[in-house]
Parts: C-alpha cells; sequence; structure tokens
C-alpha cells in the first residue's frame, strides 16, 4: 500500500509543484535576509546539510567512489559559485529578472556541450537559442546595448546560469549512479566547506544579523534548498528528465508572482515580453522531437 503510494503518478506531480514553490521563494528569502550572496549562500547550505545529515546517517552513511566524489566536488564548486553570484545578483536586480536570467542553464548546457564534448545539436536548439536571445534583449533592454551600460545585477544571472550549467555537466553521470541522499550529503558538504572559505577570504560576517536575517535564512536553506530539492530530485526519479527541466522554468513565475506583495516590485512590460521569450526559448531547446 506505502510503496504503490510512494510511486503514484499524483504523489510524484504533487512532489514536483511542491518543489517548484518552494525554490520559487529562493529569492525572495535572499532578499529578505539582505546580506552579502555568499553569505546568504553560506547559510542556504548549512541549514540544509544540517538537516540531511541525519537522513543521510539513517540510510548507512553510503559513500561514494573516488571518481564520483571528485565529480561531486566540481560539481559543488560550480554550483556554489552559482549561487554566490546569483544570490549577489539578486541584491543590485528585481528578484524576478534575477531569477529569470538564471535559467538559463539549459542554453549553456547545449552550448557546452556543443564546443567541448564536439556533440551535434538539433535544429530546434539553435531555434530556441534565438528566441532567448531575443527575449534577453528585450528583458534588458535594447537601449542598454545603444549606451553599453548593463545592469550588474543582470549580468551576474547570466553569468550564474553558465556555472549552474557547469554543475549539471560535471554530475550527471554521478547523478545517475548514486542515490538522492548520498548525492545531495556529499555535494551539500563540499558546498559548505567553499563557501565557508570564499566568506573568509572576502572577510564577510557570519553573526550579527537581525531576527529577520536569521528567519530567512533559515528559510532559504531548509525551505528552498532542503525541502525543495528533495522534492524535486524525487520527481526526477520517476519522470523524464528534459520534462522536469521545462517545468522547473515555473520557478520564474512563481518568484515573480510571490515578489509583487512581499517585496513591492512590479512586472514591467518588458519582463513580461522578454521572460516569454527567454522561457520559450528554452522550452524549444528542451522538447524532443515526437
Amino acid at each position: 500500500m506505502i510503496k504503490s503510494l510512494y510511486n503514484s503518478p499524483s504523489l510524484v506531480y504533487i512532489a514536483l509543484i511542491f518543489g517548484i514553490i518552494c525554490i520559487g521563494f529562493s529569492a525572495i528569502f535572499v532578499k529578505l535576509a539582505n546580506v552579502p550572496g555568499s553569505v546568504s549562500a553560506f547559510y542556504r547550505i548549512l541549514v540544509a546539510a544540517v538537516a540531511i545529515l541525519p537522513i543521510w546517517i539513517y540510510k548507512g552513511t553510503k559513500v561514494p567512489p573516488k571518481r564520483d566524489l571528485w565529480l561531486i566536488f566540481i560539481g559543488a564548486f560550480f554550483f556554489s559559485l552559482d549561487l554566490f553570484l546569483w544570490n549577489t545578483a539578486i541584491l543590485l536586480t528585481s528578484a524576478a529578472t534575477a531569477t529569470l536570467l538564471a535559467n538559463n542553464a539549459p542554453v549553456w548546457v547545449g552550448l557546452i556541450s556543443l564546443v567541448v564534448f564536439r556533440e551535434r545539436l538539433a535544429p530546434r536548439f539553435w531555434y530556441g537559442l534565438l528566441v532567448a536571445l531575443v527575449g534577453l534583449n528585450v528583458l534588458i533592454g535594447l537601449q542598454s546595448w545603444a549606451t553599453m551600460q548593463f545592469n550588474l545585477g543582470d549580468v551576474l544571472s547570466i553569468v550564474a546560469g553558465f556555472f549552474y550549467a557547469l554543475y549539471l555537466t560535471f554530475t550527471l553521470d554521478s547523478r545517475k549512479r548514486i542515490d538522492t541522499i548520498t548525492f545531495m550529503t556529499f555535494s551539500i558538504l563540499f558546498m559548505v566547506v567553499i563557501l565557508f572559505f570564499i566568506n573568509l577570504t572576502l572577510g564577510n560576517p557570519f553573526t550579527g544579523f537581525t531576527r529577520q536575517t536569521w528567519m530567512s535564512l533559515v528559510g532559504l536553506g531548509l525551505v528552498s534548498h532542503f525541502a525543495g530539492w528533495v522534492a524535486i530530485n524525487f520527481a526526477l526519479g520517476h519522470l523524464k528528465g528534459a520534462n522536469v527541466s521545462v517545468t522547473l522554468l515555473a520557478q520564474s513565475v512563481v518568484t515573480a508572482l510571490v515578489a509583487i506583495p512581499i517585496l513591492g516590485e512590479a512586472i514591467t512590460t518588458n519582463q513580461i515580453i522578454g521572460g516569454i521569450l527567454i522561457l520559450g526559448g528554452i522550452y524549444i531547446v528542451n522538447r524532443r522531437s515526437k
């Protein structure tokens, strides 16, 4: 009975929707915390580590093979840079824009596959890339190209998406061989160490925050990272990866809608049109031929 419920399609889609809502609050928590991006990234991962370690211990403390550990470490390094840059970008631009621009990872993955692995890409990739680039220009504003003055937050969000694509590229095989909890545990532990030293190097404070900041940081780690990604990884184990990656684009919509009442952010016409084009382009890139 329990096993059939665990594998039921309804539960899988409920988990996916729940996960998307959770990660959709990521930018909101970062804005509310209002601390340096590397600090909020560190506590996001540290809180998630505290939550996942007991589960990993209960399941038997499995340790991945040495080769997979190296891949997880490299992936954790790139994911740490992604969170550092994205959390910093959120403080420099709107939560909706930062989330939307950072979701360009599928396009970056395609380009990395082409340049590094010499993979031949389907025509739909180039169509999707073109649509996404048009949307990117609309969202950032064509006047930015005329004056060559770009919002630093927008630029950091785009670069963050590139590092997230590297994370996905390096960990793809390991995620197939290693169970979700073990993979997430070691990835999170590596990231805690990496982000700790990044903050130490930058001289950022680890304490002395307000109650709202601490509550936001706990929410970021417990809701957005732990609950959100455990739910999404559960869905990935039962659904096609391409379908999930497209569905995850709804994170941008959740963030934009929640940012209106909580952060008082207004959605501009450029954001709506550019956002639709970017999401449409990424959808085309991920769409499989029938």
